[in-house]
């Protein structure tokens, strides 16, 4: 099962192909417009099922889009007031709970330091979904641990803590065996999209333990192919997965 996270900044219609050339079995993609407009806009319905899609803006929202014997349905119960976090079960090939993420970690601009994150309440939340059966969480987490603050709710390494005794870890860390913080290669070439800008690393892929020995690829996008090329900001994570 190949599982990828692209933040797409917008236009998915754009910039399907794009995606397709990965050729994901489940792709979680922020930023994206709901499927009437990805449909209305794009050139062909390219699309093998509906995704499910989640958001308030249509045209900038949450999709988990599923391929090859792949679907993917909006799960039970469903907490709309965490804006950007999606229940999905996948069915296919292989079956499991997906929770996909895109975290609004500040409010008016600010970040909610005081403040569990969207997150660290979904955690919460859909415990009893993510233990149902083999699961993942992944998206762009909008966080890393180099921004954490003592006292802070909102701290990255206390959401990497509630994972880790979900049973779920970094596929990138993991397999790379980097430390959080001190990742090598970015998600993220921000503001000006340059790749001696600012970089940072907060999209993820977290997996059941028990996975980590069965990833058989991972790697992440370019800058030249998905941020050089005028994409988007962020490159995508591909991990490879024989389950």
């Amino acid at each position: 099962m190949r599982v990828v996270v692209w933040n797409c900044n917008m236009a998915l219609d754009r910039k399907f192909a794009a995606l397709l050339d990965i050729g994901p079995d489940v792709a979680i993609v922020c930023e994206c417009a709901e499927p009437e407009r990805f449909r209305a806009r794009a050139k062909s319905d390219r699309l093998e099922h509906d995704p499910v899609w989640i958001g308030q803006n249509p045209n900038k929202g949450l999709g988990v889009f599923t391929f090859n014997g792949y679907t993917a349905r909006l799960s039970k119960p469903y907490y709309q007031t965490l804006h950007y976090i999606a229940p999905v079960h996948v069915s296919g090939p292989v079956e499991c709970n997906v929770l996909a993420v895109w975290a609004q970690n500040a409010s008016g601009g600010v970040i909610r330091k005081n403040q569990a994150g969207p997150l660290h309440m979904a955690l919460t939340r859909y415990k009893a979904f993510l233990a149902d059966q083999p699961a993942v969480v992944a998206g762009d987490l909008n966080s890393n641990a180099i921004w954490d603050k003592p006292g802070w709710r909102i701290n990255h390494m206390a959401a990497v803590q509630t994972l880790e005794g979900l049973g779920l870890v970094s596929a990138y860390h993991a397999v790379r065996g980097e430390p959080h913080g001190r990742e090598t290669i970015p998600t993220l070439y921000w503001r000006d999209r340059t790749k001696d800008g600012p970089t940072y690393h907060i999209d993820y892929v977290f997996l059941p333990n028990r996975w980590i020995d069965r990833v058989k690829g991972l790697r992440l996008g370019t800058f030249e192919d998905w941020c050089g090329s005028g994409l988007s900001d962020h490159v995508p994570i591909i991990v490879d997965i024989d389950v």
